[in-house]
């Protein structure tokens, strides 16, 4: 049987920010060591990666729910602001550690933007293995954050296009007032 999913779980820009999540939180554990032990320097640092990208698909989900299209296209933009700090985090890891940030056409660069995430059963999305090798698994999740950016922007790119011809809220709310009003 299918289970009917809240809309936002359709969209793109929803499901690649929970594979990323879901990867950076394996990334954290295997590559910046366990975040439980205090005595860690980079403790808070996998706490910040963590929420980041936390904090991306869940103010898609929130933002989808708001009944105003402008609180819609300000939580959107809180998760392009998430996704893009834990983008620098990446590239961070990558260039404090002298690893290479693969270009563009690199082979496997190519290979991570071809991924396409679905649904695969009622809880699961096809999210790739980490890879071992710390620098592809940087890569990968870089390219995966850098789709999720471009993603993102145009998702409050439409958004701002609908406020654009439908108005918002406040505007439908006077609408509807003159109309029961006889205005």
């Amino acid at each position: 049987m299918e289970i009917k999913r809240p809309g936002y779980e359709y969209l793109i820009v929803y499901m690649l920010a929970r594979v990323i999540y879901d990867l950076t939180v394996e990334f954290c554990r295997k590559f910046l060591k366990n975040p439980n032990d205090p005595k860690y320097p980079n403790r808070r640092q996998i706490e910040q990666m963590e929420q980041a990208a936390r904090s991306d698909c869940q103010n898609i989900a929130e933002g989808f729910t708001q009944p105003s299209l402008k609180g819609y296209i300000k939580l959107a933009g809180i998760a392009a602001g998430s996704d893009e700090e834990l983008t620098k985090d990446y590239q961070d890891y990558l260039r404090q550690r002298n690893l290479p940030v693969w270009p563009k056409d690199h082979p496997k660069i190519r290979e991570f933007r071809d991924f396409r995430v679905v649904w695969v059963d009622q809880n699961s999305l096809n999210t790739p293995k980490l890879p071992n090798d710390r620098i592809e698994a940087g890569n990968m999740l870089l390219t995966f954050c850098n789709l999720e950016g471009f993603l993102l922007k145009k998702h409050v790119d439409s958004l701002m296009a609908k406020h654009e011809k439908e108005g918002g809220l406040t505007e439908k709310l006077y609408r509807k007032r003159k109309e029961y009003r006889g205005d």
